[in-house]
């Protein structure tokens, strides 16, 4: 039996991840309800997602869905759990470049680090790329940097 995930959401109430794919024998779109069982609003979602992912009964449904989506929708569940609103739970996920990740706790910022390095990645310029420069200069307006008191004793010899 195949299935092609199409897409992958939450469920409030009660708490589960729907699943809608395609099945590749009759070519027909269905939906899977995927109940998430001894969860609660204290649980480790990484550790979570990947008990859901590796589960037998699911394995098979959930094997095109990425690890990190899994993870996020039960992020939400666990924030909702929380009291937090569905709109709160998605802004956490928005990178800030104001943010001061200094004070993050250890999950939040590794959930930071794997957005900005999918971010990254998304961005980079690769050698087979039409628009790839190899040497590439760009040249910056000289008025527009700040001045600073370093920069004025700074000695010419260097």
């Amino acid at each position: 039996m195949g299935c092609e995930a199409k897409r992958c959401g939450v469920q409030f109430n009660p708490p589960s991840i729907v699943l809608v794919y395609i099945h590749t024998d009759t070519k027909k779109i269905r939906k899977r309800i995927i109940p998430i069982r001894n969860f609660s609003k204290y649980s480790d979602c990484s550790m979570a997602a990947e008990r859901l992912k590796n589960h037998p009964r699911h394995r098979g449904y959930l094997d095109q869905v990425p690890l990190s989506q899994l993870e996020k929708l039960h992020i939400i569940l666990r924030d909702h759990m929380q009291g937090l609103s569905l709109e709160n739970s998605l802004a956490s996920f928005q990178l800030d470049p104001d943010e001061d990740l200094n004070k993050l706790d250890d999950e939040e910022l590794a959930r930071k680090k794997g957005q900005m390095d999918t971010l990254f990645e998304r961005n980079r310029k690769r050698k087979d790329d039409p628009d790839f420069v190899y040497d590439l200069e760009v040249e910056f307006d000289k008025s527009k940097q700040e001045k600073c008191s370093w920069d004025e004793e700074s000695d010419e010899g260097f």
